[in-house]
């Protein structure tokens, strides 16, 4: 009996190992940034050479790769976002091109505090990534664009609008308003567990009590945000993406990726405004009915089980099927196949 469970056990093991090894090089690269450097991870197609130390060309002697460099969203986010990003990546490299993406400031072990940072000074690193891969000899300086998830979206435009060389825009459900997206997502994740009257009112009063706090310059009174993230929310709060979406370079190619069941951002507010500021003719907007804020399917969001088990055996379908693809497919010059993207 011991020794049936043992062989399951390792034979499970096994398929998570397995599940969970990516077609990718990773290598860790430091970045030269304003305020702090960045422990980068540089992820790159399997066989390429040594891209962050001065290689010249990719796997197999082709050209150089272009690259996505990574804008987390929300929170303490390592440079992997706990093994998430690494479907995207693998399917990224397959189809030529190496990804760039850090811990955040604090985060294990990286210098500095995310909490003490504005808007502008995380594009101000993501410019800095930028400049920083122009200089790599294997990096087409051609093919390098910005991909950003939530948060992200206040960070994106800014970028692309002062930044040399930005080529592309991946905006997976970007906000663009930080007060408007608070009130959606606060009423969003009411009604989505069946609050009461009652306690809608108390929620929206005790947003209103936040806001005339922000008004008036005062700290929080309360215990449900620590002072820290009161101190963030202080220097945030007044982000809108509007103007600098205005002032992206015009024929600037930019993908907006929604989901139907976004609870964290109003994604026909977002669609609305990029429509709007944006070139049509370099917007392209893909919708995936059945996804999350973070392009879960919502069938396996919800079940906590589910979930997990499937960040185990099958992380690849943590995206909802075609994300990966559209994504791919998004990029200029990229490799022909792009095989294994969903």
């Amino acid at each position: 009996m011991v020794l049936g469970t043992l062989v399951v056990a390792a034979a499970l093991g096994g398929v998570v190992l397995v599940r969970n090894t990516y077609a990718l090089t990773e290598q860790r690269v430091r970045i030269p940034a304003p305020d702090a450097s960045l422990d980068a991870v540089l992820a790159l197609p399997e066989g390429a050479g040594d891209v962050a130390g001065g290689g010249t060309v990719g796997p197999g002697g082709g050209r150089p790769l272009g690259l996505v460099v990574f804008v987390h969203g929300d929170g303490p986010v390592d440079s992997t976002h706990e093994s998430y990003y690494r479907p995207l990546w693998e399917s990224f490299a397959r189809a030529g091109y190496a990804s760039l993406s850090w811990h955040k400031p604090g985060v294990a072990g990286a210098p500095g505090d995310w909490l003490r940072q504005s808007m502008d000074d995380r594009a101000a690193e993501t410019a800095a990534a930028v400049a920083w891969a122009r200089t790599r000899p294997g990096i087409d300086p051609d093919r390098i664009g910005l991909w950003g998830i939530s948060q992200a979206g206040w960070v994106l435009p800014k970028v692309a609008a002062r930044t040399t060389g930005v080529r592309f825009v991946i905006a997976v459900s970007p906000a663009v308003n930080w007060l408007r997206q608070g009130r959606y997502n606060l009423l969003a994740e009411l009604r989505d567990r069946g609050a009461r009257p009652e306690e809608v009112r108390a929620a929206l009063a005790g947003r209103e009590h936040r806001l005339d706090l922000l008004r008036r310059g005062l700290p929080y009174d309360g215990t449900d945000i620590t002072p820290d993230r009161w101190g963030f929310i202080v220097r945030n709060h007044r982000a809108d993406a509007t103007a600098d979406l205005r002032a992206m370079p015009r024929r600037l190619p930019v993908l907006l990726v929604l989901g139907g069941h976004d609870l964290h951002v109003d994604v026909a507010e977002t669609e609305r405004v990029y429509r709007r500021e944006l070139d049509p003719g370099a917007l392209r907007v893909a919708f995936f009915p059945e996804a999350t804020h973070g392009m879960v399917p919502r069938a396996v969001e919800e079940s906590g089980l589910r979930l997990t088990l499937t960040a185990l055996f099958d992380p690849r379908s943590l995206y909802t099927p075609g994300v990966l693809r559209t994504q791919t497919e998004f990029l200029p010059g990229r490799a022909a196949a792009g095989a294994g993207a969903r």
